[in-house]
C-alpha cells in the first residue's frame, strides 16, 4: 500500500494544488488514525499551524504528548511546508444526526375505530376533507 502522502502528490487538482488549509485538514485523519480522527476534528487552519477541536478532554493532555509523533506524520502527507504547528483546544462533543420526528411510522387514528364500516367511511371523509 502506498504512503498518504505520495498519492496525495499524484493527484492532479483542476486550477493547481489545493488550498493548505484544506490540504491540512484533509491530511489530519489519515495522520492520526480512526481512533483519534473519531475524538477529534481539524476546525482551522493558520500560518501553517493546524487547528484541532478534541471532544473528551481526557485526550487533550494525551494528543499533546503525542504532538511529536503526530506532526511528522501529517508532514508527510500535507507537506512539510504546509503544516509547521499543531494546536489543541477542548471542543463540544459531536452530535450524530437524528431522524426527524415525522419520519417515524405514524398509527393512524382510524385503527382504534372498532366497526370496520365505520372506520373505512372515517378514512374517506378524512380523505376527502385534506385534499
Amino acid at each position: 500500500m502506498e504512503r498518504a502522502g505520495r498519492v496525495l502528490r499524484k493527484l492532479s487538482v483542476p486550477g493547481g494544488c489545493p488550498e493548505p488549509e484544506a490540504m491540512a485538514r484533509a491530511a489530519w485523519a489519515p495522520a492520526v488514525g480512526k481512533r483519534i480522527a473519531a475524538r477529534t476534528r481539524a476546525v482551522g487552519f493558520s500560518n501553517g499551524c493546524l487547528l484541532v477541536e478534541v471532544t473528551d478532554p481526557v485526550w487533550l493532555p494525551q494528543l499533546e504528548t503525542m504532538r511529536a509523533q503526530i506532526l511528522p506524520r501529517l508532514q508527510e502527507i500535507a507537506g512539510h511546508e504546509t503544516v509547521r504547528a499543531l494546536r489543541f483546544r477542548e471542543g463540544l462533543p459531536r452530535i450524530e444526526p437524528q431522524r426527524a420526528a415525522g419520519a417515524r411510522a405514524r398509527k393512524d387514528e382510524a385503527d382504534g375505530i372498532e366497526d370496520p364500516v365505520l372506520r373505512r367511511l372515517y378514512r374517506a371523509s378524512r380523505s376527502r376533507s385534506l385534499a
